[in-house]
């Protein structure tokens, strides 16, 4: 049974919730659409390598899910390949290893590019609430309490509308996140840096993530790697 969480906007009627197919994200629209009684799941393409990819598994599992309250979803463009020339989320080479540290990771900005973008568009559609998957353990500048809270008036300011971010899962761990998600289709969900033909590479730091979540979760781990996740020739 999934576990509602709170959001602060008890029975309020319209969200949009940045989605990105992962665990994270798509737990969190299933708990909004308990709580909301329309969510628009927004996906940004940035021009990253596994955009078409993850846009696939959003759409199946939002399909699966199949709850009245979620739209399907919203898909936007933002191309940052300009920006992130030759780095390795856009040409999908060099992408950090099983065993590599979190700071590899950093996308700079992506928070803040996302939230932005979307704003504006909420500002548009007189959609007031914003929210994002971001756990307490993300290490990053822009997806701190302190970052959301000073982001909020920047764009309640700026463009004049009482927007509202909402954070949550902000409180917890991936692993708490997949006990919350039970009986959902997590297994459609994507976390992975490098996706081969619609399964989980099983060697990047992505799914390390993901496979240490679903043992520390004690729950039954149904994702397809390419790569299994016993096997010990590990990129990184």
């Amino acid at each position: 049974m999934m576990l509602l969480l709170s959001t602060g906007l008890m029975g309020s009627n319209c969200v949009a919730a940045l989605a990105s197919g992962g665990l994270d994200s798509c737990v969190m629209i299933a708990s909004l659409a308990q709580s909301h009684r329309r969510v628009i799941p927004v996906y940004v393409r940035c021009g990253l390598a596994w955009e078409d990819a993850e846009v696939e598994c959003l759409a199946h599992f939002i399909e699966s899910m199949g709850h009245p309250c979620v739209e399907a979803p919203h898909i936007m463009g933002l191309p940052m390949d300009d920006v992130y020339y030759g780095l390795w989320h856009t040409t999908g080479s060099a992408i950090p290893g099983y065993n590599e540290p979190d700071e590899h990771w950093e996308i700079p900005g992506r928070n803040l590019i996302l939230i932005v973008k979307l704003a504006v568009w909420c500002r548009l559609n007189d959609v007031s609430s914003i929210a994002l998957g971001t756990l307490s353990t993300n290490p990053f500048p822009d997806a701190s309490p302190e970052f959301f809270s000073l982001l909020r008036e920047t764009l309640r300011h700026g463009l004049n509308f009482p927007f509202q971010l909402l954070a949550p899962l902000s409180g917890f761990e991936k692993s708490d996140v997949i006990r919350m998600g039970e009986g959902l289709p997590l297994a459609l969900t994507l976390s992975c840096a490098q996706p081969q033909e619609k399964m989980h590479c099983g060697a990047c730091g992505k799914c390390k993530e993901r496979i240490e979540a679903f043992v520390k979760a004690g729950t039954l781990d149904r994702t397809l790697y390419a790569m299994p996740p016993t096997g010990q020739d590990r990129l990184g």
